[in-house]
């Protein structure tokens, strides 16, 4: 192989001239030297006109095919003859390729910041491994450390946000440029002063975008008076959201109250005789895909019963019809056609069985007062358990279909019944739909919560603020609806920024997506994501 058919592959400088090529312990190592005939000083530029020694410098490159690639430069030192430069002796350099002093060559320098960026330390070391870099996760953090920081640019458009060193104990701020989408800041904490002095130092700033926190809208207040405050539109829909769920978890409450009186006080006698349905978990497709399986299976029963009158053995009954013998054996022996049960688990309940059907036949058909006895009694399971239990074993279960209809399936939550609120009408399912019906049946309360909530979300998708916000205050206001009077005060609390995050396009959602990607790099450190290191990460990922 011509030493130059090695130079090309391996982009070597044109001023590096390979005399020798080794390879030991799949180490790849190449001994060169300098062509340049007069290297300059450094300091003052001047060619050299005298050499005074020479050594060989040796530097790490790039592996090649998976091997480890030494470079073995000789370099010279030599004299600088001018009389006012202040270096005398000087070695000649290799930069860009190599920098002074430096035992890696600059493009893997560079690749292992960019493993470092993209993994971090430890993870970062053992991929470097695995292509042919030997280094450390100390090495990597040094070359995550060595970047430089960038000044920031003039912001216009800025967006705040929290994020979690330790989830509920300590946070940070994360600082995002609303126009051109890049993290610009961290901040070790979320208080108002640390904000309030970042912002300080930028009087450019025209608009900042939070959500409803009352320590960046002190912060933005103090050091950005001429900038316009934007609450985030996702925030006041939550708020919206929390204030809905305590109205609905006190109508459920009710609920749930008078269903328990109910059904504690009608007899089991009264109730069996009225055949209520029967109790489904499954979704109405796997119920519609069972019934089809069992006429599926009840022809061919009757087609087994046929046969057989006809005087067809089961052998010739079994291969006739594509079953089992033994299914047609079992079939001719019943005089029925033998519904398929579903199987029975064993459970944490089993144990209490007996005491289960002695206080129903007692009369106690109150299933949560059941589950606390059985808690007294040593039960360790949850309330679901003895609630499914009571439905597919005691009499009144799905078995006879007793159960009353006061004790249907558990009802749906307040968070769960807040979302359905909350959503596009047109985006939820049929089921969906009829749950939102009968949750707006329970009150008349809820019916009007649900037309002021729908009034809302349309005036905030629609960015129609400026024109309906302060009727819809007015009207949420003269409301009997304690829980959406609440949210009107929080509302005029910080009405500005509200006003201008129902008009104007600018939203919290891009600083909420680098939130996420923070906390990935955050959880990529292993434990070693200090305030300084994560911000390194954070400012120049990729």
């Amino acid at each position: 192989m011509k030493k130059r058919e090695v130079l090309t592959p391996l982009a070597l400088p044109e001023e590096l001239e390979i005399t020798e090529i080794e390879m030991n312990d799949e180490i790849f190592t190449l001994t060169a030297h300098c062509t340049r005939k007069y290297p300059c000083c450094p300091l003052c530029g001047t060619p050299a006109q005298r050499f005074h020694s020479h050594y060989f410098r040796r530097i790490t490159d790039l592996p090649s095919g998976g091997m480890r690639v030494c470079l073995q430069v000789l370099v010279r030192k030599c004299f600088c003859d001018v009389n006012t430069c202040v270096r005398k002796i000087f070695a000649e350099r290799l930069a860009p390729f190599a920098e002074p002093l430096a035992r890696v060559t600059t493009r893997l320098f560079q690749v292992v910041q960019a493993l470092g960026l993209a993994t971090g330390g430890m993870l970062g070391a053992r991929l470097a491994e695995r292509i042919g870099i030997k280094t450390s996760w100390m090495t990597v953090l040094r070359r995550i450390m060595a970047l430089p920081f960038e000044p920031v640019e003039p912001v216009q458009e800025l967006g705040i946000d929290d994020f979690a060193w330790k989830r509920g104990r300590k946070w940070g701020t994360i600082l995002v440029d609303m126009q051109s989408h890049k993290v610009i800041d961290i901040l070790p904490d979320r208080s108002a002063e640390t904000a309030a002095a970042w912002i300080a130092a930028h009087s450019e700033i025209e608009l900042i975008s939070r959500d409803r926190g009352g320590d960046y809208a002190s912060a933005a207040k103090t050091a950005a008076p001429q900038a316009i405050q934007c609450a985030d539109r996702f925030h006041v829909l939550k708020n919206l959201g929390e204030a809905l769920e305590g109205l609905l978890a006190r109508h459920l409450a009710a609920h749930r109250r008078g269903q328990a009186e109910t059904s504690s006080a009608t007899p089991l006698s009264d109730v069996q005789g009225k055949q209520p349905p029967r109790y489904h978990r499954s979704h109405p497709k796997a119920a519609e895909l069972s019934q089809a399986k069992r006429e599926e299976r009840l022809a061919q029963y009757e087609q087994v019963v046929a046969l057989r009158k006809q005087g067809f053995s089961q052998t010739a009954i079994a291969n006739r019809i594509g079953i089992a013998h033994s299914t047609v054996s079992r079939w001719l022996r019943c005089d029925t056609f033998p519904e398929r049960q579903p199987p029975l688990r064993k459970t944490g309940v089993d144990a209490y069985l007996s005491f289960l059907r002695e206080r129903w036949e007692a009369g106690c058909h109150n299933i949560m007062q059941v589950y606390r006895e059985l808690l007294e009694r040593g039960y360790k399971g949850s309330y679901q358990s003895v609630y499914d239990q009571v439905f597919r074993l005691l009499p009144g279960g799905t078995k006879n279909a007793t159960i009353p209809c006061n004790l249907s399936a558990a009802p749906l939550s307040s968070r769960s019944a807040a979302f359905l609120f909350l959503r596009q009408p047109e985006a939820l399912s049929t089921d969906e739909q009829q749950t939102l019906i009968t949750l707006k049946q329970l009150d008349l309360e809820i019916e009007l919560a649900y037309n002021f909530v729908r009034q809302f979300a349309l005036m905030l998708h629609m960015r129609t603020g400026g024109e309906q916000l302060d009727a819809w205050l007015e009207s949420a206001r003269g409301s009997q609806v304690r829980e959406l009077q609440g949210f009107v005060k929080s509302v005029e609390r910080d009405k500005a920024a509200v006003l201008a995050g129902l008009t104007l396009p600018q939203n919290n959602g891009l600083v909420e997506g680098h939130v996420n990607k923070l906390k990935l790099l955050k959880r990529m450190g292993y434990g070693r994501a200090s305030f300084k290191l994560l911000r390194q990460r954070v400012l120049h990922a990729l």
